[in-house]
């Protein structure tokens, strides 16, 4: 079983309690600390029912086990695992489903940071493999600025099987790869689409990239040979909403 997890961080902690707030099982903020960004989630938490306690920085410090936890943290029961049934239950209810795919990506920064780029962009859902692939820790929910409640991770046993049965339910897979002939912006990336994007060093693996429907690369000007995943992400989601807005 999964065990209780401690999240903190003001918009991790205001998505949790506008989406979930009967996860929260004990909530501390700062003591001392009367600011403009904390009350009006203190006041949140209040109209959930949950009880909030005064507690130093140190014992947030340690309870985080963090700084960076902008002076409130909560423990929480761990979220509903999302699999391939609750992805069907999404493609059978989306009329154009736009999906993103993360093949191996183990950072939490990174990961935190696609599930930001993939709410902003208005993603439906997010497909990760269920090993060689982080999930959704304290870091993860932190960094995701509360994306983490807000777009649905499915974690999914065989990734090239689950890329088959999308595509078989009418979805078109694009993954990304530096030696594409075509490119992102060559690319047409309207209708029910998933963009599969590969790990921070090794790329998209040989299954996962075979069982795209075409590949397309980032052109890059300058010496740097690739970016990060995170921001290629965001390049090419936003390359989508582009063309789906036009």
């Amino acid at each position: 079983m999964k065990k209780q997890q401690m999240i903190f961080g003001i918009h991790a902690l205001k998505a949790l309690l506008n989406n979930s707030p009967e996860r929260v099982i004990e909530m501390w903020a700062l003591q001392g600390r009367e600011d403009e960004r904390l009350e009006p989630l203190l006041a949140l938490a209040a109209s959930m029912g949950v009880t909030v306690q005064k507690a130093s920085r140190k014992v947030l410090d340690e309870k985080a086990a963090s700084t960076q936890h902008q002076g409130v943290v909560a423990r929480v029961k761990p979220a509903k695992q999302l699999g391939e049934n609750e992805l069907d239950d999404l493609l059978a209810n989306t009329e154009t489903p736009f999906l993103l795919i993360l093949d191996g990506v183990t950072d939490p920064h990174n990961l935190g940071a696609c599930l930001r780029n993939a709410d902003a962009a208005g993603v439906h859902g997010i497909i990760v493999p269920k090993d060689n692939s982080v999930g959704l820790t304290a870091t993860v929910s932190k960094v995701a600025c509360g994306a983490a409640e807000a777009v649905p991770l499915f974690q999914v046993t065989n990734l090239a099987r689950t890329m088959r049965h999308i595509q078989d339910k009418g979805v078109w897979i694009v993954g990304t790869a530096g030696e594409a002939e075509g490119n992102v912006y060559q690319a047409d990336l309207k209708g029910s689409l998933a963009i599969a994007m590969g790990a921070e060093d090794k790329g998209l693996r040989r299954l996962t990239r075979e069982s795209c429907d075409s590949l397309v690369s980032i052109p890059m000007a300058g010496s740097v040979s690739s970016l990060n995943v995170s921001v290629a992400t965001g390049v090419c989601l936003f390359e989508a909403v582009r063309q789906r807005l036009s």
